[in-house]
């Protein structure tokens, strides 16, 4: 896994990471929910964030790279106002939330000046982690703290490489950072939470000039509300 000084030596050493497309399962995840709060945890440049946001959503977009959130809100920008007024953009640790008092700024807010945003105060009605792999002694903590943010009746979307890519030799985070979307779901209380789907999800991608399936381990599962259990 990547640390802070990884990932931003990383950012920093080309001009783009991603493809500066949404990630495919929050679009067809998210795409029929109604536009509410949403955080994008591990938002990298800014894609889904801005998808998001054309959709509208209201955006929270966290990296711990500045890099990342400097393109993230350039592409806001380009995008327009209104968009860029959707998202707001903090530097801060998905697993920690350290630095959550010093925000990046809103993208085009009043005279530039960063704006304050409360320690999650609010609830969140989506809360969407894309390709966020932490290894197996913190996994249980980071699905606590983003299904902890999640409102009543609120979406929590997790995606990440499922452990079986790894018998096809491309490239993927190390061995123990992967796990699959039904751990995933073992982490979280069934009086809680609603699975909506956990399982490995078949993606076609071009490695090396040719076409590899891929899958995904994805997780999407809704919070009860208060008395729905049954």
């Amino acid at each position: 896994m990547l640390d802070e000084q990884g990932w931003e030596q990383r950012y920093a050493s080309r001009e783009t990471v991603w493809s500066g497309r949404p990630n495919g399962q929050l679009v067809e995840r998210a795409g029929g929910l109604v536009p509410g709060r949403a955080l994008d945890a591990g938002c990298g440049e800014g894609a889904d964030a801005l998808w998001l946001a054309e959709r509208g959503w209201q955006v929270l977009a966290v990296d711990f790279s500045a890099t990342a959130l400097r393109r993230g809100k350039a592409a806001a920008v380009d995008l327009g106002r209104a968009v860029a007024a959707r998202v707001m953009w903090m530097r801060a640790d998905v697993m920690t939330w350290s630095g959550l008092d010093a925000p990046v700024g809103r993208s085009g807010g009043e005279g530039g000046r960063p704006a304050r945003v409360p320690r999650f105060e609010t609830r969140f009605d989506l809360v969407s982690a894309q390709f966020v792999h932490v290894p197996a002694d913190r996994r249980a903590g980071l699905v606590a703290r983003l299904g902890g943010v999640v409102a009543p009746g609120g979406s929590l979307l997790m995606v990440g490489h499922d452990p079986a890519d790894l018998a096809l030799g491309i490239a993927r985070p190390e061995a123990a950072d992967l796990c699959a979307a039904a751990e995933l779901a073992g982490l979280l209380d069934p009086v809680e939470w609603e699975v909506l789907v956990a399982q490995a999800c078949p993606r076609s991608v071009v490695v090396d000039g040719g076409e590899v399936v891929v899958h995904d381990a994805v997780l999407h599962a809704r919070r009860r509300l208060v008395g729905s259990v049954g």
